[in-house]
């Protein structure tokens, strides 16, 4: 295994073009994992025009559209790493939503939002049709734990010091969640692309040996 510094720039492009490249019954459906501070929702959003120039129709869906309600979501308290890192984001409704109508034999009509959390109701968001070939970019945090079907996956890793410093405040109690996840569910492990975001001018590319 080595670690390829890249350029901010450059790991979108290279991302663009492995993703691309790719091929997946109906349309491929894509993970961009992470904690809020590696920026996840940022580089989704970064893939999505370059994608639409190589001629592949891209849609972008943040998993923190569809979180649940605030009397499921924070029954627990608003502070309780362990009911964010078990039960916040709604995976059935991604899922029925968004995953599954994107996957094989999908209807490929997605509803890109199910729920304002601000507002705390349904966001009233009109459905979208991804056409065959389509790229959908779901990103968010903990998405990885192996109940949402993804076609590739790509994990945005923070050391446990980079995760504590670059976290806001607000959200400091989230990181016991991010520990649990790490240690339970390992990501970095598994994920078909890993990228360390440590410093966000200066991320890298975890590649694995070439076999022989």
């Amino acid at each position: 295994m080595r670690v390829r510094p890249i350029s901010p720039q450059r790991l979108v492009a290279e991302l663009t073009e492995r993703l691309a490249a790719a091929d997946a019954p109906g349309r491929l459906r894509v993970a961009v994992d992470g904690a809020p501070a590696a920026g996840p929702d940022e580089l989704a959003a970064a893939l999505v025009d370059p994608l639409r120039a190589l001629g592949r129709p891209a849609l972008h869906v943040r998993a923190d559209d569809f979180l649940r309600p605030a009397s499921v979501r924070l029954e627990s308290g608003r502070r309780n790493p362990d009911a964010f890192y078990e039960g916040w984001v709604d995976e059935q409704g991604l899922r029925r939503e968004v995953l599954d109508p994107a996957g094989p034999g999908g209807s490929g009509r997605v509803l890109p939002s199910l729920w304002d959390a601000t507002a705390d109701r349904a966001s009233r968001a009109a459905y979208v049709d991804l056409p065959p070939g389509g790229v959908l970019l779901v990103s968010g945090a903990l998405l990885l734990g192996g109940a949402l079907p993804f076609d590739v996956t790509v994990h945005l890793a923070l050391s446990p010091a980079a995760l504590a410093r670059r976290t806001d405040p607000e959200l400091r109690w989230t990181l016991p969640a991010f520990a649990r996840y790490a240690d339970e569910v390992a990501p970095a492990s598994f994920a078909d692309v890993v990228v360390r975001a440590d410093d966000p001018r200066h991320p890298a590319l975890v590649e694995s040996p070439v076999s022989p």
